[in-house]
């Protein structure tokens, strides 16, 4: 299921406007950043608590440890009790949750706009204040357990995506899982979680995106009342690890019980560092798109309906993360075709567009289809704090954004043919199969699941 990070929007000047016209930030004296958009549109607000702070930051031994301690962040404080969190924002009228990527931590609540300080209270409350109770680390911990047999060990898509990045990454901490491995939960301790809860959890390496029917002036007066009398406090440094540059094509095979075959061809690809300089991924996002954006894309049209090679084929590709970048192409053969087949079939799509690029009329057709998907983002008050709250997680500003869809809607036909031609490389190609052994039960058939 690709994910479209970078989208264009200068086809519509008016839609221009409304994506940039009202972020404000400010930065508190203990060194949380805060980041407001005003949207009037409904009497809602979007409160949102990033921590800088993900899965790759872990070592080896504690895998998973990011995702626990997300779940231990609903089991109390002095103040608010065990579960007393969720009942509290429930009791205001919102809703709420959390996300653990590879790159950030992130909790939000959507709440009536008047609630907002409460809300805050709590965010603020948690930050620094967090009891990790033994007992209820031991319950927690069957859970987050629970969820790996659910989300991986009994889902062979899954699975095979894990041991893809297992395999694709050697030295980069991308290898490991989101969730962790089993064998690390099985081994971890209440103090492990609060370890990482000590050293991360601080306002200086926090940031809160806030979006709704509310006044910036306003938000930032109660984000100092609330999160500014807590103190900061200095990071560990951050080792930069990089991955060996590869050598040579790699291929695993996962066998497990499924209905059909899944190919997966991951090649390494560059993500942005400089949104002002970089060019190539901006040129693989719209060659993600080309292939698999639209119902007309390439991928769907020629593989799934005219040829029948494939029952789905699509793409991943995000271009911006902390850490390396790869560009998948998967799918399902058909009945009567091989994994061979498929591969055969993905492989000669890219060489064609190698060999004879890309239509004017195309580009036009996909960067009109990006364009309509960041119509819909712009909807919701959530997706606009959600683009602001990543593009900070990687090491980017909302600020940014402009340059970034500018430098998009620049790309040209020969700029797609050119990163065509430059990273679909074997030596950089990590191959993943999956062999569908009996079913146990009923039968299940793929479902493509990229991100943890």
């Amino acid at each position: 299921m690709p994910m479209r990070h970078l989208l264009p929007v200068l086809l519509a000047p008016w839609l221009l406007t409304a994506a940039l016209a009202n972020p404000y930030e400010t930065t508190l004296d203990n060194g949380l950043k805060v980041i407001v958009k005003e949207d009037k549109r409904a009497p809602t607000a979007v409160h949102m608590v990033w921590y800088r702070i993900g899965s790759m930051d872990e070592v080896d031994g504690t895998s998973g440890v990011a995702h626990v301690l997300e779940h231990m962040m609903f089991k109390g404080t002095p103040e608010v009790g065990p579960g007393e969190f969720n009942k509290r924002v429930a009791a205001a009228g919102g809703r709420d949750n959390a996300f653990t990527s590879r790159d950030y931590t992130a909790y939000f609540q959507q709440i009536p706009k008047e609630k907002l300080a409460e809300m805050m209270a709590l965010e603020a409350d948690r930050m620094r204040h967090l009891t990790v109770d033994p007992k209820e680390f031991a319950q927690e911990i069957k859970v987050v357990m629970e969820e790996r047999r659910m989300r991986t060990d009994d889902n062979p898509q899954s699975k095979l995506f894990e041991q893809m990045n297992a395999t694709a990454f050697q030295a980069h901490p991308y290898r490991r899982p989101i969730i962790g491995w089993m064998s690390d939960l099985e081994n971890m301790t209440a103090a492990d979680a609060k370890a990482w809860y000590d050293t991360w959890y601080v306002p200086n390496n926090a940031y809160v995106v806030i979006s709704g029917d509310v006044d910036h002036e306003q938000v930032f007066a109660l984000a100092r009342e609330h999160y500014g009398k807590l103190e900061g406090r200095a990071l560990p440094p951050r080792k930069s690890q990089v991955e060996p540059r590869q050598e040579g094509p790699r291929r695993i095979t996962v066998k497990a019980p499924a209905e059909l075959p899944v190919l997966v061809l991951g090649y390494k690809a560059p993500i942005l560092r400089n949104p002002k300089t970089d060019r190539d991924p901006y040129a693989l996002e719209i060659l993600a798109a080309i292939l698999d954006g639209h119902d007309a894309a390439r991928f769907n049209k020629k593989l799934v309906r005219e040829d029948r090679i494939a029952l789905s084929a699509g793409v991943d590709y995000g271009n911006t993360a902390r850490g390396p970048g790869m560009f998948y192409l998967y799918g399902s053969p058909s009945e009567g075709r091989s994994v061979a087949d498929l591969e055969a079939a993905l492989r000669a799509e890219i060489a064609r567009i190698q060999k004879d690029g890309v239509s004017e009329a195309e580009l036009k057709r996909t960067k009109a289809q990006l364009v309509a998907g960041q119509v819909y983002k712009l909807d919701s008050m959530f997706g606009q704090a959600m683009e602001i709250g990543q593009m900070e997680a990687v090491g980017h500003s909302w600020k940014d954004v402009d340059t970034m869809l500018e430098r998009l809607q620049q790309v040209t036909a020969a700029d797609v043919q050119a990163v065509a031609k430059k990273y679909f490389d074997d030596d950089a190609l990590t191959i993943g199969v999956l062999d569908p052994q009996p079913l146990d039960g009923q039968p299940r058939r793929p479902r493509i699941a990229v991100r943890h």
